[in-house]
C-alpha cells in the first residue's frame, strides 16, 4: 500500500513541475513575442486622410481633431526638425526619420506628432493609437514627452513669459473697459489636476510653490502706474477670492455686504475673477489630458504637460488673430535688497 501511495505521489508531482514548466515557457513566449506594425502604411494612410492634396478629411475635420490647424501643425513640425544645436538634444533627435542597420525608416514626425497631440487632445492612454498609428505604447508615450520637451524650448520665452510694459498696458486698458477695475492685471485661481501622489494641494499650497511673485517681490517688476478716485499707485494687482493671504498684490471682496456700495463691489469683483475660471474651463476642453486624472509617475512630466497645453493654446489663440507674441522692451528696475521672503511681502504691504 506505501508503495502504491508513494509511486502515485511521484506521478503528481511529475505533472505538476511539467505543468509549471510549460505555463513559464509560454508566459516567457508571450512576453517577448513581436508584433509586426507597418507604420509605412499607417503613414500613408495618415497622409491620405490629413495632409495630400485632395485629403479624406477637411480642414474643419482637422481643426476639430488635432485643436489647430493644419498650417499650425506644420509650422511646429518644421519648427522641430529645423532646430539647430551641437549636440541637438535625444528629444528633437526623436523627430527626425533615421535608417537602421537593415536599411528600414524610423516611424515619420507626422505619426510622431499625431500620437503626442491625441493624448493631449482627447486623453488617450498610449496603447489606444495603435490600431490607427501602429505605434507601441511605448513609442506613443515617449512621442508625447518629448514633443513636450520641444514645445517648451521652442516657443516657451514667447508664448509663456512673464508680461512686458505694453502686455501690463493692454491688459490695465482691457479689464478696466470691460469690468471697470483699473490697474487690474488679472485674476488668481488654481485649477486642480488630480493625481493619486498629490495629497492635500489646495489653493494656498500651490501659491506657496508657486513663482508667479517672485519677480514683484525681487523688486525686477517695472513700474506702471494708474489712478484710482484721485489717488496714485504704482503697482498692478490680482482679483482673489477669501482664501488667498492678505497682500498689497490682492484685491478680495468683501466679506460683510450689508452697505450697498461693498455690495456692489463684492458682485462686480466675482464676476470679474470668472474670466480666469472660464480661461481653465476653455484650456481643460480643448487638451482633455487636463481633464483626467494624472497618469505620469513625475512632477516634472506633469509640469511639462501643463507648460505644453498652455504654449500650444496661446499659439492657436494667435493664429486665430491676437498677437500674443509681439516684441516689446522691459524697463531694468532697481533691487531691492530684502533679507527674507517674509520682509519682501510686509515691504510690498508698506509700500502700497
Amino acid at each position: 500500500m506505501s508503495s502504491s501511495s508513494s509511486t502515485s505521489g511521484d506521478s503528481f508531482t511529475n505533472y505538476t513541475l511539467n505543468v509549471l514548466e510549460d505555463l513559464s515557457a509560454e508566459e516567457e513566449v508571450n512576453s517577448r513575442r513581436y508584433i509586426r506594425r507597418n507604420h509605412y502604411e499607417a503613414h500613408d494612410r495618415l497622409m491620405d486622410d490629413y495632409f495630400n492634396e485632395g485629403c479624406k478629411y477637411t480642414d474643419e475635420n482637422f481643426k476639430r481633431r488635432f485643436r489647430m490647424r493644419r498650417r499650425v501643425f506644420l509650422r511646429i513640425m518644421n519648427d522641430i526638425l529645423s532646430y539647430s544645436a551641437n549636440p541637438l538634444p535625444h528629444y528633437f533627435r526623436w523627430f527626425h526619420r533615421r535608417q537602421d542597420t537593415r536599411g528600414k525608416w524610423s516611424i515619420s514626425p507626422h505619426l510622431k506628432m499625431t500620437a503626442a497631440l491625441r493624448q493631449l487632445a482627447y486623453g488617450y492612454t498610449p496603447d489606444a493609437l495603435d490600431e490607427y498609428l501602429q505605434m507601441s505604447e511605448r513609442v506613443s508615450r515617449e512621442s508625447l514627452h518629448k514633443f513636450c520637451r520641444c514645445i517648451i524650448v521652442l516657443y516657451a520665452n514667447v508664448y509663456l513669459r512673464e508680461p512686458t510694459l505694453h502686455d501690463i498696458h493692454r491688459l490695465y486698458e482691457g479689464h478696466e473697459r470691460i469690468h471697470g477695475f483699473p490697474g487690474m492685471l488679472g485674476s488668481i485661481d488654481c485649477m486642480h489636476w488630480a493625481w493619486a501622489r498629490s495629497g492635500s494641494n489646495n489653493d494656498i499650497n500651490v501659491l506657496n510653490t508657486s513663482d508667479l511673485f517672485n519677480s514683484m517681490l525681487n523688486e525686477e517688476m517695472p513700474d506702471v502706474p494708474y489712478q484710482i478716485n484721485g489717488v496714485h499707485y504704482r503697482r498692478e494687482y490680482y482679483l482673489a477670492d477669501g482664501i488667498y493671504p492678505t497682500w498689497a498684490t490682492f484685491v478680495k471682496g468683501f466679506s460683510s455686504t450689508v452697505e450697498e456700495k461693498r455690495s456692489y463691489f463684492t458682485k462686480k469683483q466675482a464676476s470679474a475673477r470668472k474670466d480666469v475660471e472660464r480661461t481653465f474651463g476653455i484650456l481643460q476642453g480643448r487638451w482633455h489630458i487636463l481633464q483626467q486624472p494624472a497618469r505620469s509617475y513625475e512632477v516634472n512630466i506633469m509640469r511639462q504637460l501643463m507648460y505644453t497645453c498652455i504654449v500650444l493654446h496661446n499659439i492657436i489663440i494667435e493664429d486665430n488673430g491676437y498677437n500674443l507674441a509681439e516684441n516689446d522692451w522691459v524697463v531694468e528696475s532697481v533691487q531691492h535688497i530684502q533679507r527674507t521672503w517674509i520682509d519682501r511681502c510686509d515691504a510690498r504691504a508698506r509700500s502700497a
